[in-house]
């Protein structure tokens, strides 16, 4: 016969624990589960997530109502439990119930902290642990715009982002003098606040708030030193405390939580406390992993199963803010005990240190860069010996693959996927049983990095390492990049939809796998944010290649050549006595006359290429740059005696008006002056055929290893509807294109007609060639303040002599 199990609360842990035992016995009780939500159990830590407008409410339900009606639980939500009666083995509820039970498990979770300052229960004041809280701070946001958080540590941190992602002029308010300091130190701590300036977040530091002030609903709070701020929300994230009243009722033996040994049993054998309510060996845990390991423990036990029960555990914390990556775990602070491994990239915004005792790893904090939390977190967990470990590298083994020499040493019980509690173990088993082949296919059926995504290097490690040779990592590439399964079409949109920022804070909101990015998403993150918000997103040399950055094209050799700007093959005596003298001057190999018609450099040493621009001073050809390089003409009716228009004067115009100007590939554009082509239009990205009656405009050719011919496009009358229509369709490129593609595969892809349906919509066209001129403004912007700077620094030069 079947015993009674009954568990009062629908949480996390609460939930795991029944899915533990229904694994290990199916057949043993018969099971009612009561939750005081109206929902079936749903991940609480994605709660931020949601807010932050990352994911949805119904994204985040861990078990549907069908799991419980499959598995033969009877469940009951939106009920709460008001009385344990252990005499007689029974619980009552809110609406009348009487339920008895056999054995009885309360995983009451806990709630918010609220501080009983005056004014603590007006209207818009509340906590962050429900759906309830997450959605009435999205309707808030919705009505009002300015926000106080109280609280500065994990959660805080992840409310006031969410509320900023929703449009809210956000404070945070914190008693102490740095951020999150139960899992940072000080410098962590210092970059954290940094960045999240960056972000908008302002910070209120070393303030108590005695008050909250409003008519009926918040307007202000009021500090101990006098000063006060306006507000219309105020969100508490200063802690939480376990549900132990109706343990305490029953007559349980309880502290700060209800005191359980290493079984998760109460004082009454046959009550056990599980998660956030219970406490063990006078700690309670609030985050999610001790959680699911207390929830395996109890599972064993109640199914008779012999093990060591559960001996606490070691917490490792991450934080779910975009743009903020860290992860720290064991002991923060140095003592006389401990020695510190320490790497900092001030540039680069890193930090990485590693506290160690007696040849083993104690603590971790990691911010920047969290890529190796999991390996050194393994290794504090086990108690790694690292003296074969060289702490050059953070403690890795010279020559070996460090994630793949982790994955082989990790056990089947370890933790992989915190947010749900997936092991090792439960991965490989799955991968097996299942066929499983690639992260997505893991994902579905183990829930591993189905949350936060943070997981994902390692879940698909165990793939490499499970599957052997029959892995094959090109599967998973169906997104713009290695990192992740997001095309570009969908890394575009969602970063217009979530108004991101920064490439990092693309990457680590989209769940990237390696949160630096790799040699392609770099620049094309890098691309696309410029092309996105000209104005306001400052370019990151640093993500485009080097050809880019040194602004000369690498030769065979390692040397570069140097090309400067020609207008339609034009130059002055001035400018080529120039030439000459700086390839006199620098041994440059090679002056040649270019197939752009412009005169190169070649050969020029890398470490010359800074001083021979510089002494030029002409502006570059952009010959190295995924942008125009240039627009090739012949000369016209200017002396052609069958030139029909001044194509010279317009290819100088056009190269005038699109250069500079980003695009996904490299563009070259043509203006011939008859239909003879001598300019060879019909084979260039743009191509112009003048005639006796205007202009004939061609789009979309290729004169490389695949020559593709121009699409006929339309035939306008003026050089003024030329450069228009060139600008519309150059910017139309650069919206929809992807990083690295060149006009003939999009023509392709989009269709040439879609795309000349675009640009004969009048007034497309003119938007189009508008926000080119925008993103145009910037660049010239750009390169004469660099002019400015240049000139200012010669002068302060010759002041100095």
């Amino acid at each position: 016969m079947k015993r009674k199990l009954v568990m009062i609360g629908n949480g996390m842990a609460g939930v795991r624990c029944m899915e533990e035992i229904l694994k290990r016995n199916r057949e043993a009780f018969e099971i009612t589960i009561i939750g005081d939500e109206p929902h079936p159990n749903y991940n609480r830590i994605m709660l931020s997530n949601v807010l932050q407008g990352k994911t949805e409410m119904k994204d985040i339900n861990m078990n549907e109502w069908d799991w419980y009606k499959n598995n033969q639980i009877t469940l009951y939500t939106d009920e709460k439990v008001i009385e344990i009666v252990p005499e007689k083995k029974e619980i009552k509820t809110d609406k009348g119930k009487r339920i008895d039970y056999d054995e009885l498990i309360i995983a009451t979770g806990s709630s918010a902290f609220i501080l009983p300052i005056q004014g603590h229960q007006l209207e818009g004041v509340i906590g962050f642990r429900t759906i309830q809280d997450t959605e009435y701070m999205i309707e808030t946001a919705k009505q009002y715009k300015k926000a106080v958080v109280i609280g500065g540590g994990l959660l805080g941190l992840e409310a006031a982002r969410g509320l900023i992602d929703r449009g809210m002029d956000v404070y945070v308010v914190h008693l102490l003098p740095s951020l999150m300091e139960q899992q940072l130190d000080a410098t962590a701590a210092k970059m954290l606040k940094k960045d999240l300036e960056a972000q908008g977040m302002k910070f209120l530091m070393e303030k108590q708030t005695t008050e909250i002030h409003g008519d009926g609903r918040v307007e202000g709070i009021t500090f101990s030193d006098g000063t006060s701020i306006e507000c219309d929300l105020v969100v508490m994230a200063v802690g939480i405390r376990p549900n132990i009243d109706l343990a305490k009722n029953a007559g349980l033996n309880i502290n700060r939580g209800i005191i359980v040994n290493d079984f998760m049993q109460t004082s009454i054998p046959t009550i056990y406390a599980v998660g956030e309510c219970s406490e063990h060996n006078g700690i309670t845990y609030g985050l999610v992993a001790p959680l699911y390991e207390q929830g395996i423990a109890l599972a064993d036990h109640i199914t008779e199963i012999k093990t060591n029960g559960y001996r606490g555990s070691i917490l490792s914390t991450q934080l779910k803010v975009a743009g903020c990556d860290l992860f720290s775990g064991g002991q923060i602070h140095e003592d006389d005990d401990t020695q510190a491994i320490i790497v900092q990239d001030q540039f680069a915004g890193l930090y990485k240190k590693v506290l160690v005792k007696d040849n083993k790893v104690v603590g971790v904090v990691l911010y920047g860069d969290s890529s190796d939390g999991t390996r050194l977190f393994s290794m504090l967990k086990k108690g790694t010996d690292i003296s074969a470990f060289t702490s050059a590298a953070v403690l890795q083994k010279a020559g070996e693959d460090a994630v793949g020499e982790m994955i082989a040493e990790m056990s089947a019980e370890e933790t992989v996927c915190g947010c749900n509690g997936v092991t090792k173990g439960t991965i490989v088993q799955a991968i097996l049983e299942q066929e499983l082949n690639t992260y997505e296919e893991v994902k579905t059926c183990t829930k591993a990095g189905a949350s936060c995504g943070k997981c994902r290097g390692v879940v698909e490690g165990i793939l490499a390492h499970t599957l052997g040779d029959s892995f094959d990592a090109a599967a998973e590439k169906t997104g713009m990049c290695v990192c992740t399964t997001f095309t570009r079409d969908e890394v575009v949109a969602e970063i217009k939809a979530k108004g991101l920022q920064t490439p990092k804070e693309v990457r680590n909101v989209l769940g990237f796998i390696n949160e630096e990015g790799c040699p392609t998403c770099r620049p094309a993150l890098n691309y696309y944010m410029r092309m996105l918000r000209p104005e306001e997103y400052e370019d990151d040399k640093a993500s485009r290649f080097v050809n880019e950055r040194m602004e000369g094209n690498i030769q065979k050799d390692g040397t570069f050549s140097v090309i400067p700007r020609m207008y339609g093959g034009t130059t002055t005596g001035e400018e080529l006595i120039r030439l000459g003298e700086v390839a006199k001057k620098y041994n440059v190999p090679l002056v040649k006359i270019t197939g752009a018609s412009r005169v190169g450099l070649y050969g020029v040493k890398k470490e010359d290429v800074p001083q021979v621009w510089e002494e030029l001073g002409m502006r570059s050809g952009y010959a190295y740059s995924k942008s125009l390089r240039n627009v090739k003409s012949c000369v016209g009716s200017r002396f052609c005696r069958f030139g029909t228009q001044d194509a010279l004067g317009l290819g100088i115009k056009l190269e005038k008006a699109i250069e500079m100007v980003d695009t996904p590939h490299k563009m070259k554009m043509g203006v011939s002056g008859c239909p003879r082509n001598c300019a060879e239009a019909l084979t260039k990205d743009f191509g112009v055929i003048c005639v006796e009656n205007g202009f004939q405009l061609y789009l979309g050719g290729n004169g490389g290893t695949e020559v593709r011919e121009c699409d006929s496009f339309i035939t306008v009358k003026t050089e003024e509807e030329v450069v228009a229509m060139a600008k519309a369709y150059t910017q139309y490129y650069r919206e929809t294109g992807i990083y690295n593609e060149r006009t003939a595969p999009w023509i392709e892809r989009i269709g040439a007609e879609n795309i000349k349906e675009v640009l004969l919509n009048e007034k497309m066209s003119t938007e189009l060639a508008a926000s080119f001129d925008k993103a145009k403004n910037t660049y010239e912007e750009a390169w004469s303040n660099a002019l400015h700077n240049k000139q200012k620094k010669d002068m302060f030069e010759i002041i100095k002599k």
